[in-house]
């Protein structure tokens, strides 16, 4: 089997790859795959250390019979015929990636989705979200400190790596504030330990609402903490997860304490939003800086400030509540927004040598048995030209016309 590392093509740029140059050397050495890859000068590891490892360089790559990036593939980039994996962020129904799905049918392509391959308990087993959760919790300390002036924090995509970023942390002195961090999977997983990391102090979330403090703390919130049924009834896992519209947001009183949220959940269409545009316009919302790792983009979005993706080399919008509409971040009234879609790429040689390594444990077997094997049948958006058997809710998207 020939397997390609394509060149990131969308823009703007991406450093990630799926797999580093010595994962790459050990994944030939131990089966039966040649591994190729695309030149390109924006990648986090550079062309020359793929040749050092014996990875040979190859700008056409449809001789391949696999292809491997990270972010979505421009349409007009797709080979016809061939197996894609990278982040297609087409399950939502997402407006903006139609197009590529219904071109990847018509080249009949089996697309793989990173974000859809799991066990057969549903869990997933490759993803970038620890790391989208430690930069996303990075970049809202450092929005809070340049919208008060209290501490200057450089952007994570400044240090080489996350140990760089570790000894910054112990030199800089954090005022007394306040974060609330939503979630307990991946992402959040990666914000809390960067926030216990910068030296700011856990508490429990019945302790956050009901006690002031006088140091720098946050809290982590579980489901339970922000929805509640609408009935009444006691809350349950399962019951949230299969029927989210019969949930209510419980959220507020945090948003009435807290200076700074670090979103890090996944959000359901169907699940209520933290908060409303018009309790955001209320004054005693406390919310200064939200660092919405989440990035689903409103109206159909767990905050409806986010009306839109930022980037890494303008990471930073404000939100005018008054208004709904976007202004210049750091101004009384205006509440800061930090949207990065591709958080991990400002810790790519981090971010990618873990998701390589979570390919080499959990996928590269699998893909060898391609469409024999549930992992690669569950995670195949799209096969033989038409859509998986695990996505045919997205019939009527991709039939939809521009």
């Amino acid at each position: 089997m020939k397997i390609g590392i394509i060149r990131e093509e969308k823009n703007p740029p991406d450093s990630r790859v799926p797999l580093n140059p010595v994962q790459c050397r050990k994944l030939m050495q131990h089966y039966p795959v040649e591994i190729v890859v695309a030149p390109s000068p924006s990648r986090c590891f550079k062309d020359e250390e793929y040749l050092a490892e014996g990875i040979k360089m190859q700008a056409d790559l449809s001789d391949c019979e696999i292809l491997m990036g990270v972010k979505e593939v421009p349409p007009t980039a797709l080979i016809a015929d061939k197996t894609y994996l990278f982040f297609s962020h087409t399950i939502k129904e997402q407006p903006y990636n139609r197009h590529l799905l219904q071109t990847i049918l018509k080249k009949n392509i089996q697309l793989i989705d990173y974000e859809v391959l799991t066990n057969d308990k549903g869990q997933r087993l490759i993803a970038f979200g620890v790391f989208a959760g430690m930069v996303g919790a990075h970049n809202g300390v450092m929005t809070y400190g340049r919208r008060t002036g209290a501490f200057d924090l450089a952007r994570m995509n400044s240090f080489f790596d996350y140990e760089a970023a570790k000894t910054a942390y112990e030199k800089i002195n954090l005022p007394t504030f306040r974060t609330v961090l939503t979630g307990t999977g991946r992402v959040s997983s990666g914000a809390a330990r960067v926030l216990g990391d910068m030296g700011i102090r856990q508490v429990a979330p019945e302790d956050y609402l009901n006690h002031t403090y006088d140091e720098a703390v946050f809290t982590q919130l579980a489901c339970q903490d922000y929805v509640a049924r609408k009935d009444g009834k006691d809350f349950e896992n399962t019951d949230f997860y299969e029927n989210p519209g019969d949930f209510k947001s419980i959220f507020l009183p945090y948003a009435r304490c807290s200076d700074l949220m670090i979103n890090g959940i996944y959000w359901d269409n169907a699940a209520p939003a933290f908060f409303s545009q018009e309790e955001m316009r209320q004054s005693d919302f406390g919310i200064k800086v939200i660092a919405d790792v989440t990035c689903d983009i409103a109206p159909v979005a767990s905050i409806p400030a986010t009306i839109k993706a930022s980037t890494i080399a303008d990471p930073i919008f404000g939100y005018d509540p008054a208004t709904g509409e976007e202004t210049l971040p750091h101004q009384p009234l205006v509440i800061d927004m930090m949207t990065v879609d591709n958080l991990p790429n400002e810790l790519p040689r981090d971010a990618s040598t873990a998701f390589g390594q979570q390919f080499t444990d959990h996928i590269i077997s699998a893909l060898l048995e391609k469409e024999n094997n549930p992992i690669i049948q569950r995670a195949s958006i799209t096969l033989n030209g038409k859509l998986g058997p695990y996505f045919d809710y997205l019939t009527q998207y991709v039939s939809e016309s521009i």
